[in-house]
């Protein structure tokens, strides 16, 4: 046992391996004892580093105004702004259909989210209005973001347009589309919104 711990200390730590592989090392010398049978060595004595969790990057309000009014397509603007408003996940917006919206009580329903998860979110008068003015041109038949040959939107091409957006407002934060989702969160829990209804 003495000769594993050292093998950590002196090797996986100082070369900094990420926790994640140092607990795979862990699974697999335990794996190995288990098999093998050893009543010799007590592998319960291992411990196991625990994962680091990064606070999420969020952008300021003002960073947000800029990135959601930065595209000039208003299909583009107007999935960034539903990103925003409503917190959705990159998946989220393109697997919106149009009898997902339920404007007589505000709200989108969100169909087989992360984990296979049904929700409703409410959206705000201003997106509806954005919703009305990108239909009368778009004219969407069954997603309510089509590709130019039909059919749902890809979530590459949402990935493309934010990082565009980025681009064209000069922000050059390693960021990915989640990071809307993330800012979202963070402005309602700021405005004094109570952390459970956001969650």
């Amino acid at each position: 046992m003495e000769e594993i711990s050292g093998f950590f200390n002196d090797f996986v730590i100082t070369h900094n391996y990420s926790s994640s592989y140092q607990n795979q090392m862990v699974s697999a010398i335990k794996i190995y004892f288990m098999l093998n049978g050893s009543s010799e060595v007590d592998t319960s004595a291992l411990a196991r580093p625990r994962r680091v969790r990064a606070l999420p990057k969020v952008f300021s309000k003002e960073e947000v105004k800029l990135i959601l009014n930065s595209p000039r397509n208003s299909k583009h603007r107007l999935i960034l702004w539903m990103i925003y408003s409503c917190g959705l996940r990159r998946s989220e917006v393109t697997n919106i259909m149009l009898n997902d919206l339920d404007r007589d009580r505000s709200i989108l329903n969100i169909r087989e989210g992360k984990g296979m998860v049904d929700r409703i979110v409410p959206v705000s008068e201003k997106v509806w209005t954005k919703i009305d003015e990108y239909r009368d041109l778009y004219h969407p038949e069954i997603w309510l973001f089509e590709g130019q040959a039909g059919g749902r939107y890809s979530s590459e091409s949402v990935y493309r347009i934010f990082k565009d957006a980025l681009r064209r407002v000069g922000i050059k934060k390693e960021v990915g589309v989640h990071s809307l989702r993330h800012s979202y969160a963070t402005h309602l829990h700021e405005s004094g919104l109570d952390i459970r209804y956001i969650q």
